[in-house]
């Protein structure tokens, strides 16, 4: 059976021409920009030699990204790694231009260099983004993916494809399993949509299975009943056949910061690091919550201001509200919000749970709830009546980033994989927010803040925020 059309190469090539057309713009334009282009035709020695440097710098640019390994299909479209080479293959140029600038004396212009490289990386990554947008909206429909075989146990076969079926952005699309070792005839718990293609173990009929399937890669689960011959076995086959091989350890969201490997003896040894968000971490974390939540307070106050009074003269009552939340190990503080709701909202929530049948449910959430004001919906629909939070930030109770601050109720229904979340103070913003805030289920929701506990970084904070302008603005799940 024929390959099915490689989206990888396809990609590769478009990027190699966007890549050809940035670092030839932003060579040009520093050239302009910096010497002017009105005397390029009469090739004086100095124009001359730029030229000929503008070129020689586009070239080996260009090149650095194919050496740096930027447009690999492993790195194409998904994760952090794929800005990473780009901004490394560019920075280790311009450093090596540098360096024998300096050791030759020669005498570059570091006007024309401190505008290329700005402007090319800039223009570099841009171009990525808008190329992984397009991706991903093909992704989405199910095109442009690997094709991918699924071997290993029913449960751990079944986690895997449930798991790269809800990151479809990812490029892996799960079109059968195969089940090593199972009882004939088993099928996949809880998903019957992908077909499994049998459950025999011995070598040669896995990989006419593999042949028979026209995958692009096979993903081999965890507690996989293969022995380690036949593994490495079928590495080879599938080298050979040009076809990806993947190993997915029984590892639960873990990033891949905290993730090494280390080859013992012929094994890459998986080490796991602790998450500690103390010493010189917690002390970053705080002093960025400062920086950021001080600098908004201020540059935000005429907002506050303008909002107070809107919250006072269009229904009676204060213009905060106070609600007692679960913080840091537990502790408890008072939440601000602009008062959204009418005064007494609390005293109405048990009444409207129990008239919609959620009363027993972990979020206490009324739909369609009646209790909340006209500007109230406005202010909701805008995360504006989450503003006083930026107090609570500054008070040190809660931080910009951090999991959901939840009710005194809402904890006591945490199980003891759920009380990891208080390790780290609430947030005003989390995984949670730019993940669908409110359309999330209870086990989402706690799902995204043990990730986020579990894997903390200063710069996934940051990016973070950075997506919080663009759910906050589109509305997503706002209440």
């Amino acid at each position: 059976m024929m390959k099915t059309i490689n989206w990888s190469a396809t990609y590769a090539s478009r990027i190699r021409i966007f890549d050809a057309l940035v670092v030839i713009w932003a060579v040009i334009g520093a050239y302009g920009v910096r010497f002017g282009f009105s005397d390029i035709t009469v090739g004086t020695a100095p124009d001359a030699d730029y030229l000929l440097l503008s070129a020689l710098l586009a070239i080996g640019w260009w090149l650095m990204l194919e050496f740096w390994g930027s447009r690999e299909s492993k790195v194409l479209g998904s994760g952090s790694d794929e800005y990473k080479r780009v901004l490394a293959a560019s920075g280790w140029l311009f450093g090596f231009v540098a360096i024998v600038s300096y050791s030759f004396k020669i005498d570059t212009a570091r006007g024309y260099v401190g505008l290329a490289f700005p402007a090319g990386a800039l223009g570099l990554l841009a171009v990525r983004w808008l190329v992984r947008q397009h991706l991903s909206l093909e992704r989405a429909k199910g095109k442009s993916s690997s094709r991918v075989l699924i071997i290993g146990g029913p449960h751990s076969a079944a986690h895997l494809i449930r798991s790269l079926r809800s990151v479809p952005e990812a490029g892996y699309k799960p079109v059968a399993a195969h089940l090593p070792g199972a009882l004939e005839g088993t099928l996949l718990p809880g998903d019957h949509t992908v077909p499994v293609t049998g459950v025999q173990a011995d070598f040669k009929t896995m990989l006419s299975v593999i042949e028979s399937s026209n995958v692009d890669a096979v993903a081999i689960s965890a507690g996989v009943n293969l022995h380690p011959s036949d593994l490495r076995r079928l590495g080879w086959e599938l080298a050979a056949r040009d076809i990806g091989m993947i190993l997915a350890p029984a590892l639960t969201d873990i990033a891949g910061p905290r993730i090494h490997t280390q080859p013992v003896a012929g094994l890459p040894l998986i080490h796991v690091s602790t998450p500690k968000l103390t010493g010189g971490k917690k002390v970053a974390k705080r002093a960025f919550d400062l920086a950021v939540a001080g600098t908004l307070v201020v540059c935000l106050s005429p907002v506050f201001l303008i909002l107070g009074l809107l919250v006072r003269l269009t229904d009676p009552g204060p213009i905060f509200y106070r609600q007692e939340r679960i913080g840091l190990r537990g502790s408890t503080f008072n939440m601000l919000k602009f008062r959204s709701m009418k005064v007494d909202a609390d005293a109405q929530l048990q009444a409207l749970l129990q008239a919609q049948g959620s009363g027993g449910t972990p979020l206490f959430k009324v739909d369609n709830d009646p209790r909340i004001t006209p500007l109230g919906r406005v202010l909701r629909k805008y995360s504006l009546d989450e503003l006083p939070q930026l107090l609570n930030v500054l008070g040190g109770s809660m931080s910009l980033v951090g999991p959901r601050p939840q009710r005194e109720g809402e904890v006591a229904l945490y199980d003891d994989a759920a009380h990891r979340r208080l390790y780290v103070s609430p947030g005003m913003s989390g995984l949670w927010q730019v993940s669908g805030r409110s359309n999330l289920s209870w086990e989402e929701s706690i799902r995204l803040d043990l990730y986020y506990v579990e894997n903390w970084s200063l710069m996934g904070d940051i990016l973070i925020l950075l997506k919080t302008f663009k759910a906050v603005f589109a509305s997503t799940g706002a209440v």
